[in-house]
């Protein structure tokens, strides 16, 4: 029988053994961002411990439901900026470690279907502005955005330091982070927010429509939400954590005390 302490959580009812966090822990202590890394021991260490677990599972389960499905390993490039942001950090990190993640990507990104809104429209001869808005109500927003791996850095940051996402919806970004920028008012610099990734800096305006463009990109935006929302659902009904290593946003867990 397994030892509790050995095991970060379950996939399927299989544990998943401590070894493979302890492995990755120490390889980022070893490699080039260890000194962005939190000090072993703090708050901010056991909530890198946990994030780390997330994508460890969630490289275990799709690894189990490409086995199911019948799918072989892919091999792809790097998520840009935007496609990562998009999928959420732990979904793009194990995106960019497993082979399995990438098939799993493939599969269900080829059964989803962009809304008409994000879809390109013929020239009108009368130029009307399209809505901002997506289905649901959502806004996309012009967003410019940096992430910084101390606080104090992050705290010296400016507009000038931000790099641009593009038009996105606040629903795509960190939980984190989409709630701190619905609270100001637009425009203004956010900031520092601190996640399990390190601390953001964003700016965020509404965007104004852009006029219909032939190759849009949105449809690959919609794959990407429609994977994000396929391994939310499965990870709820296959993955059970363990005390100590729930997800680092769970508010119930004593070190997640966001500052926005």
């Amino acid at each position: 029988m397994t030892r509790a302490e050995e095991v970060i959580g379950f996939v399927g009812g299989g544990p998943v053994g401590r070894p493979e966090l302890d492995r990755r822990i120490a390889m980022l202590r070893e490699g080039p961002l260890r000194s962005a890394l939190p000090v072993p021991g703090s708050a901010e260490d056991r909530q890198l411990a946990r994030w780390l677990t997330q994508v460890i599972l969630t490289e275990r389960l799709c690894e189990a439901e490409a086995a199911r499905l019948g799918l072989g390993p892919v091999d792809d490039a790097p998520l840009d900026r935007l496609a990562a942001v998009e999928l959420g950090s732990i979904n793009a990190a194990a995106y960019h470690g497993s082979p399995w993640v990438r098939a799993v990507y493939r599969h269900v990104a080829a059964t989803a279907v962009a809304p008409s809104a994000w879809r390109p429209s013929p020239v009108r001869a009368s130029p009307v502005r399209d809505s901002p808005v997506r289905p649901g109500g959502e806004t996309r927003h012009l967003v410019r955005h940096r992430l910084f791996g101390d606080g104090e850095t992050a705290g010296r940051a400016g507009p000038d330091d931000l790099e641009p996402l593009g038009a996105v919806t606040l629903e795509s970004l960190p939980r984190a982070l989409a709630d701190a920028l619905r609270q100001g008012p637009p425009g203004t610099l956010v900031g520092p927010v601190r996640d399990a990734l390190g601390w953001h800096v964003a700016i965020a305006e509404p965007a104004e429509a852009e006029p219909p463009a032939r190759g849009d990109a949105r449809p690959e935006a919609a794959r990407r939400l429609a994977f994000a929302r396929w391994i939310d659902e499965r990870r709820a009904a296959m993955v059970r954590l363990v005390p100590g290593l729930e997800h680092p946003g769970d508010p119930r867990q004593p070190d997640n005390h966001h500052k926005h």
